[in-house]
């Protein structure tokens, strides 16, 4: 009879990394009885991640959540930094869990897209290591052949910034342009990061990827033929929060519903930007001014960033008084078709029967989630993998349309380029036409997510692949 098996789970603290390895110890955990976890939480400086557990899951005894103390609590700590100095402290608590005489057998640490230096951890333990990527495998595929060409053919992709060049990346069918390319793979110093994080992945067991084979079968099949040496990948996708609206303010979220319950079917462009999306005071008179010209229903998440405090990064906030930074008047003009909120509920939004599109900046989460529930996306990126995402979506998938797909925020200043009215206006248009082939693609792709998950498909075979090979740790 095969052993109890234990894994640790190591997520970076940014709430969407977070979420996301939740949501699939939950899966491990009740897919097999044999498998227990502990996740270990981080807090960045004057944060509190404590209350990211699973809202529900029938095996909720064999998930275990550790909170790591504050290393500090100056806001200019990296990310680097933070996670490195944890490092004593989860090789203590797995010790002394090791040591408990009900203790299950240690078969692996599964290490998020960026605690790949608690490799040294799992090794110390002499377990394998694997990683869990929250974005999706093309991207993957990217940081692969960019560290590639960094190290081996000695061409660094950061010297495509502001050319006019195409570059070829096996995990794409089409050649993308260097201006959608990311910032993380253009900027010299954040390439240097992720290329060191990436020669990791490579000694790594195998890459968990919130994607499924249905969505990204050419970036899939790629990795499965690469000539380089890249783990076993698990395609295990769509990873999804679906109740990470609990937290919502009840009477807030029951507003936002009751009005859209008012609205048509499929009538109501959904405008979120996420957790770290925010706009200046001109780029939102641009979208207030495209809404209205457009004439189009809608549902629009209006959030500011507070003034910088020197190196500290700052969350957007919602407005006190949105008259303050809306055109005059506009409130009044867009009464009968538009509603502008703060902090949005975005599941219960796209799972509502009134959106017809999504103007969305191309976060993996929000995208699997727009397209788990059918929704449409128009493109405006902002930070991280975003603008790669963009064109994936755009040009790849033919699964969005495009608002902006090179549009870039720098993360400290907030500088960015102001998209214009008219510009916005022609995205949402073309994002609200009825019977488009990329509608009906995006119904199709909804429907793979779904069946992806369930017994036989895709995605639960390759976590049932994964489980084995976990299991293989131990009983050799």
């Amino acid at each position: 009879m095969q052993k109890a098996a234990e894994l640790v789970f190591i997520p970076s603290p940014g709430v969407g990394h977070l979420a996301s390895t939740v949501e699939i110890a939950k899966l491990l955990v009740d897919r097999d009885q044999r498998l227990s976890i502990n996740v270990f939480i981080m807090n960045l400086p004057n944060s509190d991640n404590s209350k990211i557990t699973p809202t529900y899951t029938r095996s909720l005894d064999r998930i275990k959540f550790i909170n790591l103390p504050n290393q500090s609590s100056d806001p200019k700590t990296s990310l680097i930094s933070l996670i490195e100095s944890q490092k004593p402290h989860v090789k203590e608590v797995v010790t002394q869990s090791m040591s408990l005489p009900d203790s299950r057998k240690l078969a692996g640490f599964v290490l998020d897209m960026f605690c790949t230096t608690m490799i040294d951890v799992a090794n110390d333990f002499g377990v394998p290591s694997y990683i869990y990527f929250t974005s999706g495998a093309a991207f993957l595929g990217l940081m692969f052949h960019a560290q590639f060409l960094n190290d081996e053919v000695k061409k660094p992709i950061s010297d495509l910034k502001d050319s006019d060049t195409e570059l070829v990346v096996p995990s794409l069918a089409k050649p993308i342009h260097a201006k959608f390319l990311p910032t993380p793979v253009i900027s010299v110093d954040w390439a240097m990061y992720l290329h060191e994080q990436t020669r990791r992945y490579r000694t790594a067991k195998g890459i968990l990827v919130n994607t499924f084979a249905e969505l990204e079968s050419y970036a899939v099949d790629a990795a499965a033929s690469s000539e380089t040496e890249i783990p076993s990948m698990y395609p295990v996708g769509p990873i999804l929060n679906l109740d990470g609206d609990n937290n919502y303010d009840t009477s807030k979220k029951a507003e936002i519903m009751e009005w859209l319950d008012d609205q048509p079917e499929s009538s109501v462009v959904f405008l979120c930007f996420g957790s770290m999306g925010s706009f200046g005071e001109d780029q939102v008179k641009e979208i207030a001014c495209a809404l209205e010209q457009s004439g189009q229903r809608f549902l629009w998440s209006l959030r500011y960033s507070p003034p910088k405090d020197k190196d500290k990064v700052v969350i957007p906030r919602d407005y006190d008084n949105l008259t303050d930074v809306l055109p005059e008047g506009f409130i009044d003009r867009t009464v009968g078709i538009g509603k502008v909120i703060g902090w949005a509920p975005q599941v219960a939004v796209l799972s509502h029967k009134a959106i017809g599109g999504f103007v969305s900046h191309c976060g993996w989460n929000s995208t699997l989630e727009s397209l788990w529930f059918g929704v449409p996306i128009a493109t405006w990126p902002m930070y991280a993998e975003q603008q790669f995402n963009a064109f994936q979506l755009v040009r790849e998938l033919g699964l969005a349309v495009e608002i902006k797909m090179d549009y870039r925020k720098d993360f400290m200043t907030g500088n960015a380029i102001i998209v214009t009215a008219d510009e916005i206006e022609r995205g949402i248009r073309c994002l609200m036409e009825r019977d488009t082939d990329i509608r009906k693609r995006v119904k199709e792709i909804s429907e793979m997510s779904r069946k992806t998950l369930m017994d036989g498909g895709s995605s639960f075979s390759s976590l049932g692949r994964f489980i084995t090979d976990v299991m293989d740790n131990i009983n050799p």
